[in-house]
């Protein structure tokens, strides 16, 4: 069985390799990203996943994985920074509170797609003006839910989780490994002797 990661995220990618699925293709998908009006977070996450993997087609043998992250304080969403000042105020907005980071993945093969959402809480500490600033200007901003990453520098501010740390990476591992599963991919082969 073919797979193939809808993705371009390294994050992801790496998630997989611990699970040992090496991708044998990477399609990634061009969809609009934009909320819908009123639309809440978790949702959001899981339509995101889904319209990936729909965009994208799969032929027989083949399974397909997509996967969206979403960083939520509160109702409202806070996605890729558009630029280093909408990352500061992300990263302000973030410090000294709680907030929610959910990953949907999505798998598809041509008999059926299988959906999964997982919800972690995550705690920022409080940035000082030099934390905020070096980090910024590390541009590990770029690119992330949020305006950081918690597998990078980002991670010295991280000082509390409850839930699944490779999910806020970008891929939870055990629901990733049911669903693939579920989707009929061997994830588990026996090595021979």
């Amino acid at each position: 069985m073919r797979f193939i990661l809808g993705s371009g995220s390294p994050r992801r990618r790496e998630l997989l390799g611990l699970l040992g699925v090496v991708p044998d293709e990477i399609r990634a998908p061009e969809i609009d990203e934009t909320p819908l009006k009123g639309e809440l977070p978790r949702a959001y996450c899981a339509r995101i996943a889904r319209q990936k993997a729909e965009a994208l087609a799969v032929a027989g043998g083949e399974v397909l994985l997509c996967a969206d992250t979403t960083v939520a304080l509160g109702r409202r969403i806070l996605g890729k920074p558009a630029d280093i000042g909408e990352a500061a105020e992300f990263l302000t907005k973030l410090g000294g509170r709680r907030h929610q980071v959910i990953t949907a993945v999505a798998v598809k093969t041509a008999e059926g797609l299988w959906e999964r959402e997982v919800v972690s809480a995550v705690k920022m500490k409080r940035l000082s003006d030099l934390e905020l600033n070096a980090y910024l200007q590390s541009g590990d901003w770029r690119g992330k839910a949020g305006g950081y990453g918690i597998q990078g520098m980002a991670g010295a501010f991280i000082p509390w989780i409850q839930g699944s740390y490779p999910a806020i990476m970008g891929l939870p591992l055990a629901e990733t490994a049911g669903i693939l599963q579920a989707a009929g991919y061997p994830l588990y082969r026996e090595c021979a002797a």
